[in-house]
């Protein structure tokens, strides 16, 4: 396929870009900041006149395209001005859905949040493990701009049946770079109970980002994306126990079972994590 794909020089837009490429799709680079580089367009997400002409075609970079992945973004809370988090985020999402369907692309592929879940679970979750099934939790105007843009996304299908939307709701972004950090995490596991100890590594990422590309159906979907494991040599089962011992476990877990449950991802999408930072 010939992609898209915006924010591709962020931290996961970078390891997206190169397995979308290794599994041979076409990519065409899309970011508002980063250095010259072939197949790299810098494009503003908020100038909606810009991102209408970079989905139709860029001179010596492609005449039209079969998905679109967007990853551009604020990537976190308190990085900038809520206000700022709120309009670039919104905006963003709103430009290049409306630019894709206008350019008669039926594939979109967005970045959500494990944030809609509830993070920093200051307020315990009503069940572990953790997944679509219940309303979303934004704590945060970042979390926020997320559900919101889910909803978007929920909405515009209903005008063309043959579109398709997936939100990918990823859990902390690692690198293997990040993995000798993990060592820290173990004398003192409060330190991750904000997101129930989970990660995502970037090339399991870009995995789910590939099989929903070629797999999603017409209308939209939305599947937390998170490493198999936790952050933890601590079983996840003492884990929850200790820090929110009034949670529910809804089922026996393995031993460093990831708390952020994957199984609609593997039922529908085939996703199937490889990597870990045990290896």
């Amino acid at each position: 396929m010939r992609i898209a794909l915006t924010g591709a020089n962020g931290k996961l837009g970078t390891v997206v870009e190169r397995e979308l490429r290794s599994r041979g799709h076409e990519v065409v680079a899309l970011d508002i900041a980063g250095p010259r580089r072939d197949g790299f367009t810098r494009l503003d997400l908020t100038d909606y006149g810009a991102v209408v002409d970079a989905l139709s075609a860029i001179d010596e970079r492609h005449r039209g395209l079969d998905g679109v992945v967007h990853l551009g973004a604020i990537p976190a809370p308190g990085l900038e001005t809520d206000i700022a988090t709120f309009q670039n985020n919104m905006l963003a999402t709103f430009h290049v859905i409306q630019a894709a369907r206008r350019a008669g692309i039926r594939r979109i592929v967005t970045a959500s949040s494990e944030t809609v879940l509830g993070l920093p679970f200051e307020t315990p979750p009503p069940y572990a493990p953790v997944d679509e099934q219940y309303d979303t939790r934004p704590e945060s105007t970042y979390s926020l701009t997320k559900h919101l843009e889910e909803e978007l996304a929920r909405k515009v299908v209903r005008w063309d049946p043959e579109l398709s939307i997936t939100a990918l709701r990823f859990s902390n972004v690692m690198v293997p770079d990040d993995y000798p950090g993990f060592a820290a995490f173990q004398t003192d596991p409060a330190s991750r109970r904000w997101n129930l100890w989970g990660y995502i590594d970037a090339r399991d990422a870009a995995q789910a980002v590939d099989l929903a590309l070629q797999k999603a159906a017409p209308g939209f979907d939305r599947f937390v994306i998170a490493a198999a494991d936790t952050v933890m040599e601590r079983s996840s089962a003492s884990l929850l126990a200790e820090f929110f011992p009034g949670v529910e476990l809804r089922r026996e877990l393995g031993e460093y079972e990831t708390l952020l449950s994957i199984d609609h991802a593997r039922e529908v999408l085939g996703y199937a994590p490889a990597h870990s930072w045990r290896d």
